[in-house]
């Protein structure tokens, strides 16, 4: 008499079929990840060549030029008079964090509001937010800058950081989030408790919201970092110690005789901190996943 596993089935051939299926995951989730990182991989050999052996090809071997091309970027005066990565950093960081911030805390309080309280009009109010997430930004783009001007707020950094507030995307997560992983009872006990409204958010609701909050983080962060497009429409004419990072690469392109060495090593620059961000918010991302793998 054969053994069988619990599906029925012989408990080799059991085993056979998962073994397989393990394997088949892991071969898939490598390429996943080559495919992920080989261009990284690319950008760092590159930053260590010469602009000749760049367009010349690719290589999977350093070169001897980082010193050299880091060199260029911050002494060479044809480089100089557009780029400063210290500026860079600096003007980027207030954006980008300011703009992170306001984002998942408005966007955090925002769902609890719609997902804790009952009001006339909810769902209506819920739609509206999604509804305003379908528009691109560059349907408004010329309203917002003409809006701006009005302002006289276009060549500052508010324009870049206060709308970040109203992130539709960022709620409609929230709220999904919540729904599945927010039980209502433990604000009717906070209630009870005497806890306020709004210390019951930030004492209750933001801490078992940290997994959905920093992926959202970390999304926010860069989108960003890397958003060049409303700092082009803001920052019409400023110096270098007012542009952002993606602004001071786009400059380093702007002719014929593009410095390819130069470019891959700020550009490397400038990916270094999306990756210390990500490094330090994974472990968030693991536990979301894990958390929404459990079922009551």
């Amino acid at each position: 008499m054969s053994m069988k596993s619990t599906y029925g089935e012989p408990k080799a051939n059991y085993g056979l079929k998962i073994a397989l299926k393990s394997w088949t995951l892991f071969a898939l989730m490598a390429v996943l990840t080559f495919i992920c990182l080989f261009p990284i991989f690319i950008l760092l050999i590159n930053a260590t060549r010469e602009s000749i052996e760049i367009q010349n090809g690719i290589a999977f071997v350093p070169g001897n030029a980082l010193m050299e091309n880091f060199k260029k970027l911050t002494t060479d005066t044809n480089f100089t008079s557009s780029v400063n990565v210290a500026y860079g950093y600096l003007n980027s960081a207030i954006i980008t964090v300011s703009a992170c911030f306001l984002t998942v805390f408005f966007s955090a309080l925002t769902a609890y509001g719609i997902q804790v309280y009952e009001f006339k009009m909810k769902e209506v109010s819920y739609t509206i937010i999604l509804l305003v997430m379908m528009v691109p930004v560059q349907v408004t783009g010329a309203g917002f800058l003409s809006f701006m001007i009005d302002l006289n707020l276009h060549n500052t950094k508010w324009p870049l950081i206060i709308p970040a507030i109203a992130a539709p995307a960022v709620v409609f997560f929230m709220r999904s989030y919540m729904k599945s992983s927010f039980p209502l009872e433990i604000v009717e006990a906070a209630r009870i408790d005497g806890s306020g409204e709004f210390s019951t958010f930030l004492k209750i609701a933001i801490p078992m919201m940290k997994p959905a909050i920093a992926v959202q983080a970390i999304f926010a962060f860069i989108a960003n970092w890397n958003n060049l497009y409303t700092p082009q429409m803001i920052l019409l004419s400023v110096g270098v110690e007012k542009k952002t990072l993606p602004m001071m690469l786009v400059s380093l392109q702007a002719n014929d005789k593009t410095d390819w060495g130069v470019v891959y090593i700020t550009i490397a620059l400038s990916v270094l901190p999306l990756i210390i961000a990500y490094v330090f918010l994974s472990k968030f991302i693991i536990a979301g996943v894990a958390l929404g793998g459990v079922k009551e």
